[in-house]
Order: structure tokens, then C-alpha cells, then sequence
């Protein structure tokens, strides 16, 4: 008489419950994948098996589920979530790689961003000048330098002048000299600021002044300086003149060529001068309306400081910095694995690649089968906590019947002992 089948039935039953109680006990934590006790039964090898009851019940494996967890939004811009296949590549102190679907990320003292583990995200450092670096990944840092400025090359305007106001003439009928501190010696003005070298941002206003019908001359001052000619003798840096239907200008037909000379800004500084700045007029209209800049754009920038980052979708780390610009950082990179199941969990979010997980396959989300990072969310765990429950009560009940079957065998026993 054996108490084999009961005993096994117990520990398997007993095992059921502690892989119950760990997916319970991680319903809620971020990433997190539940597992399944999987169970086979023994049998002893020898002749007439085919007769034999069996030795009882063996746990097989304790499999985990990488089944997609629900995504749940916050206000944290380096919390990410997977939506799809792959884990974040993540660094240990002794340079090891581990993997994990835990996107709750910091930055740390130096700048990396880490998991609450203090490991580090790896990522394809990405430059704004140049792109993506081809190369390994490597450990993400934000940097602590800010952005460069850009000297404005080019500036766009777009712009309707009255066609309905007089032309600025005395009572001779000659063209009225235009003072730019005097509005009545010219019809309409608006301002743009750009950025020198230094990225010392420059004031250039322009002044138009209607000489004719269909006919305006256009001034601009860098700094309330006249960008041609003297504050005396002004030149204006463009003619403008308009077809009879007031679309844009017959002249300039083309883009003009200015340069800007150095300034002074009301203090010791001295902005830096522009050997030639490309000026576009050829958005100019003049129609019976009033007058109204509809879009008067540059492409310079100030230095400026970084305030926040973002994640893209396809992995791209975004810099926003103080100056209005955002740039890219660095590139996410995600791995996957043929055999997810194989995957050793070390705990604290995190696995270790096996030999039975295989190598980790790396690209960037979205392609091939890995999936999309969603910034400000994460990913919770897969743990179905009603079915836990439900399993939880059907491991209870099956080890109460185990624990019947030794009961019962210890009965019998009993009664066999007692035979006089």
C-alpha cells in the first residue's frame, strides 16, 4: 500500500498555490507576466505498464504568459509601454544585459535613465546634425550641454499691403523722405525677430512705402539701424510693384540677398553681422483689404537649455529645450526572443536570455514583429485576478482531496494492522 499518489498530489497541489499566490501578489505591478503550473503524470518503467495505476503527479514547468497587459495612461513623460512584442534592453551594474516590460523609467544623478533597479536603458545615440549613429546601443544620457543656435538664413514674408492707400507724396508731388521714427512718412511696418551666430536675437523691422499706384518701397532697420544706407540718407532693400489685379509682385520675382550689418543692442554687446541673409517677397500681395502679415517666418534659433524629453513611437527620444526647439536624443531599441518562455526572471522586473530563450533579436519598434512604444503609459500586468481566484479555490479543493486519499490510505492501513 503506498502513499506515493497522495503525497505527490499535495506537493503539486501546494506548488499550484504559491504560483497563484505570486500572480495575485503582482496584480499590480507594471509589466509584470502571470504564470502557469503545468503538470505531468509518473509512471514507473517496467513490463505491464499498460496495467499499471501510476505513481502519481510531477510539476512539468511553471510557464509564464507574455500575453499583451493592458495600458494604462500617466503624467509621467519617461513612464513608456510596449504595445506588442519585445522587451526594453536594459544594463546592470556589472555591464550585463537584462530584459524587461517595466517602462517606469528615471533619470539618475549622471543623467541615464534607469528603472527603479538603477538600471540603465539602452538606446542608439541619435545627434541633431547628424541623425542616427550606426553602431551598437548603448547605455541612454541625457545630455547636459543645451542646444546650439542657428544664424537665420532665411526669412519669409507673406504679407497683404492696402491697396486702397495714397502714396506718401508732399504737396509738390514729390516722394515724402521716410523717417522711421515718423509713421506718417510711411503707410505700414511689422517686425520679426532673427538670430545672429551667437544666436543674439536681432529686431528686424520692415517698412513699406506706397510711392505710386501698384509701387512700394520697402525699408528694414536691424535694431532701429537701417539695414541700407544711414539713419539720414535711408535705402530701401526692395522695390516692390504689383500687376493690376494686386496679385504677387512682378518685382521681386525672386528671392532677394541681404546682408545685415553688426548692430548694437543698447549695451556692450554688439550683435553679429550676416554676409547675406535670403529675404523672400515673393508672397507679397495687394488687394483692396487692409493691411495684415498672414506669415512672416525665419529659421534661426537661440541656444536654449533641455526642459523635457518625449518618446516616440518608433522609439525616438525627443529633447524639447528652452528655446522653442526639439531635437532628437537617442533611439530605443527593443529585443525579442524566439522562445519568451525561456527567459530566466531574476525579479525586480526584470529576465536574463537562457539557452532554451535563445539570442535576443534587436531592432527598432515597429519593425519586424516587435511592437510600438507608447510614451506617458504603461504597460500592467497580464494577471487576470478573477481567474487567479477561480484557481486559487480549484487548488484549494484539489489538495483537500489529496489530503483525503492519505487519509484514507492511513485508514486502510489501520484496519490491516488491527486483523487478529
Amino acid at each position: 500500500m503506498s502513499f506515493q499518489q497522495g503525497v505527490t498530489g499535495l506537493s503539486a497541489a501546494s506548488r499550484n498555490l504559491e504560483v497563484i499566490g505570486n500572480n495575485v501578489a503582482n496584480s499590480s505591478t507594471v509589466g509584470a507576466k502571470a504564470s502557469r503550473t503545468e503538470f505531468a503524470d509518473v509512471y514507473a518503467r517496467a513490463a505491464g505498464a499498460g496495467t499499471s495505476t501510476g505513481l502519481g503527479v510531477a510539476v512539468a514547468t511553471v510557464a509564464q504568459q507574455f500575453s499583451q497587459g493592458s495600458i494604462t495612461a500617466t503624467d509621467n513623460p519617461l513612464d513608456v509601454a510596449i504595445n506588442g512584442a519585445g522587451f526594453f534592453q536594459l544594463q546592470d551594474a556589472t555591464g550585463t544585459m537584462v530584459y524587461s516590460r517595466n517602462g517606469q523609467f528615471k533619470v539618475d544623478r549622471d543623467g541615464f535613465v534607469t528603472n527603479n533597479g538603477g538600471m540603465k536603458l539602452m538606446a542608439i545615440p541619435v545627434t541633431y546634425q547628424e541623425g542616427q549613429i550606426p553602431g551598437k546601443s548603448q547605455p541612454l544620457q541625457l545630455p547636459t550641454s543645451g542646444i546650439e543656435p542657428k544664424q537665420t538664413s532665411r526669412m519669409n514674408m507673406e504679407v497683404n499691403l492696402d491697396s486702397r492707400q495714397s502714396a506718401k507724396l508732399d504737396d509738390t508731388g514729390n516722394l515724402v523722405p521716410i523717417d522711421f521714427s515718423d509713421a506718417t512718412t510711411y503707410n505700414n511696418s511689422t517686425s520679426i525677430s532673427i538670430y545672429d551666430a551667437k544666436g543674439q536675437q536681432v529686431s528686424i523691422t520692415y517698412f513699406f512705402q506706397k510711392t505710386a499706384t501698384d509701387a512700394w518701397n520697402i525699408y528694414a532697420t536691424a535694431n532701429g539701424e537701417p539695414v541700407l544706407g544711414s539713419m539720414e540718407s535711408p535705402e530701401p532693400i526692395s522695390v516692390a510693384t504689383f500687376p493690376p489685379d494686386g496679385s504677387p509682385p512682378i518685382t521681386p520675382a525672386e528671392p532677394l540677398v541681404v546682408a545685415i550689418p553688426a548692430t548694437g543692442q543698447g549695451t556692450s554687446a554688439e550683435t553679429v553681422a550676416f554676409e547675406e541673409v535670403i529675404i523672400d517677397f515673393t508672397s507679397l500681395t495687394q488687394f483692396g483689404s487692409t493691411f495684415g502679415p498672414t506669415d512672416v517666418s525665419q529659421d534661426g534659433f537661440p541656444p536654449g537649455r533641455l526642459t523635457s524629453i518625449s518618446v516616440e513611437d518608433d522609439g525616438t527620444v525627443i529633447g524639447s529645450y528652452s528655446s522653442g526647439q526639439s531635437a532628437p536624443l537617442a533611439r530605443v531599441e527593443l529585443a525579442n526572443f524566439r522562445n519568451s518562455q525561456g527567459l530566466q526572471p531574476l525579479g525586480g522586473n526584470v529576465w536574463a536570455r537562457t539557452f532554451e530563450s535563445g539570442d535576443p533579436v534587436v531592432g527598432t519598434p515597429g519593425g519586424g514583429n516587435l511592437g510600438l512604444l507608447q510614451s506617458r503609459a504603461v504597460e500592467d500586468s497580464n494577471v487576470d485576478l478573477t481567474q487567479e481566484l477561480v484557481n486559487m479555490m480549484v487548488a484549494q479543493r484539489i489538495y483537500q482531496a489529496n489530503a483525503q486519499t492519505i487519509k484514507t490510505q492511513d485508514s486502510v492501513l489501520q484496519t490491516l494492522v488491527s486483523l487478529r
